[in-house]
């Protein structure tokens, strides 16, 4: 940091309040956990505090803040509008306009052998309706975020959900696309998704317990009050969650079922909304699977032979697993994550050698599956993700696929099944002059203590040497069997004409390499995903690539678990770290089912409450617990307010933690924690607020990699955006 030592301003001080836990003859005294109640004046006042004291420590990089902002905001098409997608008598797609935070949802009629309307992103389109302005719902709202938005199958409704706290429960609306009016706000407080049946009278909702667990499905019918709302199902096991969909061809109404090892999906005839669902395979501890309706059978991917997944597929009307017929085997190598079906395409998503992969699967009505010959798509990028695009209509021969890496930015392409043709749709714009070419991606591989090669996507400016001179980032995942998948970021741009080498590692908790590498980086395998990450800093540095003293290192929720374990293995390993909403108190969130997530995550971490040994094994890594003496890393951490996922206690107790034990020079290598108080998991919801917090979160990466100014030589030329 540039600010004199002298004119530093002093850290808010934490009162120690100690309360006492015990478990298994463990006696803990955590002085800082009255850091919990956000309701609580004195905790608010501390936030604000912490707010204040980030700012005036960091006040020097406002124009770097500022300069990033302005990078993004003008590699940006502000005014823009999306490929337009076909379902029904409707073209269907999204406008952003200049200066406005949220999109727009609109809709044209879709004329008999016309093609696909594609105007410049100013221009309108004729017949245009309007089906949402998020702008509009947004006005006079801190926080603006959409928790579902669908259309009934007639096209004559458009049901929406609405959080304007952050905490992820949601208001019901429904609006009559032909009139434009308002025709239902009575249901309140309900989760993720909804969908209507198939003559649109009626709505499936799922409601949230009191630890925020999607544990219920109602039916509602539009225009009628929610007592009236029928319980279709609920879920007692308090390690499943549980979300509701339907099938592309809006045949059947999908309610999904889920622990973290076990699963089970029920059907509803969607032409009988008052009906029974019917359970397709009852759950079996471990087994999970997907269903996908396709016509007159069901395509079902499922891990009941073969830890990567196989796939099979079995009768519309079935009951068990016993009726699951072989269709297709995951071999070595390849992971089955789900399947699409189509008219004449059945589309297998996989992962294929630490990557996505798109199957197809050609119909053949000879065949007892229903299907028979298939094909690869392959891209030619050493690191890249694909995956299908939106395909809401069945009856099609051209699939929307959409591609990225991390120079090419996300592009969406037409693929004919039949000719195996791509036809490019579009290509996210990049403006004021980004030339692909000037940057390089590639894969490196670290070896960790146990012998196993850990994958790295990097990312670098063209002629970069690995000189050992280099500013680097690091991030990483490496939980839930959540994939960092390489992906094309506008704002990166700013770290990598500022010379930075950026590195995703792929660490084992993820599930880049199949799902053995996700086995072995939980429950007690966990320690292996914070030590592959240290592996994979200390490969970036060893081989050249990062300059010891200008490695930087990025996490998130889970994430940001890691970084803080990361930051008490090696704190001499990184330069500054970024731990946003951070999971770094973990040992006491599951300690406590009455929280959030607690009693679904227990397959992911164990469960420390019932066995000795659990409890043990978190306390030994999770941050929180190990914080020490040690020289550490310039910390920010950031969270907010309303998260109902990882609460703002957690990076608060961690932040006053570390500033009682680094024993590094607090002018040079600050602890700082900066809380937005309107505000959920992901942060700020607008695109210009989330914008400048990512150039704020960058700015203090950036001066403490020494980083600040641009490389001479560097900025790239033009390209164009397709």
């Amino acid at each position: 940091m540039t600010t004199p030592e002298a004119n530093l301003p002093t850290p808010p001080r934490v009162e120690h309040r100690d309360s006492t836990r015990e478990h298994h003859g463990d006696v803990v005294v955590d002085p800082f956990e009255w850091l919990r109640d956000k309701d609580d004046p004195a905790v608010r006042a501390h936030l604000e505090a912490e707010n204040a004291y980030a700012e005036a420590v960091t006040a020097d990089l406002q124009p770097l803040r500022d300069a990033v902002f302005e990078e993004i905001r003008s590699r940006t098409q502000e005014t823009d509008l999306s490929v337009p997608v076909a379902s029904g008598p409707w073209w269907y797609y999204s406008r952003s306009f200049e200066g406005k935070q949220y999109s727009v949802e609109c809709r044209t009629a879709r004329v008999e052998g016309a093609p696909r309307p594609m105007p410049a992103p100013d221009v309108p389109i004729e017949g245009e309706q309007v089906l949402l302005d998020a702008n509009a719902e947004a006005d006079g709202h801190e926080f603006f975020s959409l928790g579902a938005l669908t259309v009934s199958p007639d096209h004559q409704w458009l049901a929406y959900a609405v959080d304007t706290e952050g905490d992820e429960r949601f208001s019901l609306r429904v609006k009559d696309l032909r009139t434009g009016e308002l025709v239902d706000t009575a249901v309140d407080r309900i989760g993720y998704g909804c969908v209507f049946s198939l003559d649109g009278r009626f709505v499936f909702y799922t409601r949230v317990d009191e630890t925020w667990r999607p544990h219920q499905v109602w039916r509602h019918e539009v225009g009628a009050p929610t007592e009236d709302d029928v319980l279709v199902h609920q879920e007692d096991d308090e390690r499943f969650w549980m979300g509701v969909g339907s099938s592309r061809d809006d045949r059947w109404i999908m309610i999904g079922l889920g622990s973290k090892t076990t699963s089970e999906v029920r059907l509803l005839d969607a032409g009988d909304p008052t009906g029974e669902f019917r359970v397709v395979a009852p759950r079996r501890e471990g087994v999970e699977y997907d269903v996908e309706p396709a016509g007159d059978r069901l395509l079902i991917v499922h891990n009941a032979d073969s830890i990567d997944s196989d796939l099979a597929w079995a009768p519309i009307d079935a009951t068990s697993a016993d009726q699951w017929q072989p269709m297709m085997r995951s071999q070595p190598g390849e992971r089955f994550q789900g399947i699409d079906a189509f008219d004449d395409v059945a589309v297998l998503s996989l992962r294929r050698e630490g990557l996505t992969a798109l199957r197809v699967i050609q119909r053949a009505p000879g065949e007892p599956s229903g299907f028979g010959e298939h094909h690869d798509l392959r891209f030619d990028e050493p690191v890249y993700s694909v995956g299908l695009g939106d395909n809401p209509e069945s009856a099609t021969t051209r699939l929307q696929v959409v591609f990225e890496s991390l120079v090419t930015p996300k592009t969406v392409f037409d693929y004919d099944v039949t000719t195996r043709g791509f036809e490019l749709l579009k290509r996210q714009p990049v403006l004021g002059g980004y030339d692909p070419a000037q940057y390089e991606q590639r894969r490196e591989w670290a070896t960790a203590a146990d012998g196993t090669r850990i994958p790295m996507s990097l990312v670098f400016p063209v002629g970069s040497q690995p000189d050992g001179s280099h500013p680097g980032l690091l991030s990483a995942y490496g939980s839930y069997e959540i994939s960092s998948d390489p992906y094309f970021s506008v704002a990166r741009l700013s770290l990598l004409e500022r010379g930075f080498v950026y590195a995703i590692a792929h660490v084992r908790g993820g599930g880049e390499m199949g799902r053995s590498w996700y086995d072995n980086g939980k429950l007690a395998s966990k320690t292996n995903t914070f030590t592959d990450f240290v592996t994979c800093a200390a490969h970036l540095v060893d081989s050249g690539w990062v300059a010891p003293d200008r490695l930087v290192a990025e996490g998130g929720s889970a994430g940001g678990l890691l970084i803080g374990a990361a930051v008490n293995l090696a704190p001499e390993r990184f330069r500054a770290v970024h731990a946003a909403v951070p999971f770094v108190d973990a040992l006491t969130t599951i300690l406590d089912p009455s929280l959030p997530l607690t009693v679904v995550e227990w397959e992911e971490w164990g469960n420390p409450l019932e066995d000795a040994e659990v409890y043990a094994y978190m306390k030994s890594y999770s941050p929180y617990e190990n914080v020490r003496d040690a020289a550490y890393p310039a910390v920010l951490a950031t969270t907010s307010l309303n998260d109902t996922r990882v609460f703002f206690t957690e990076p608060a107790k961690w932040v006053a933690r570390l500033r009682e034990h680094t024993t590094s020079d607090p002018a040079q290598r600050p602890v700082l924690l900066r809380t937005e108080m309107v505000a959920g998991h992901g942060g700020k919801s607008g695109r210009y607020d989330a914008w400048r917090q990512v150039a704020w979160e960058w700015a203090f990466l950036l001066d403490q990699a020494g980083a600040r100014d641009k490389v001479a030589g560097k900025v790239p030329g033009k390209i164009s955006s397709d």
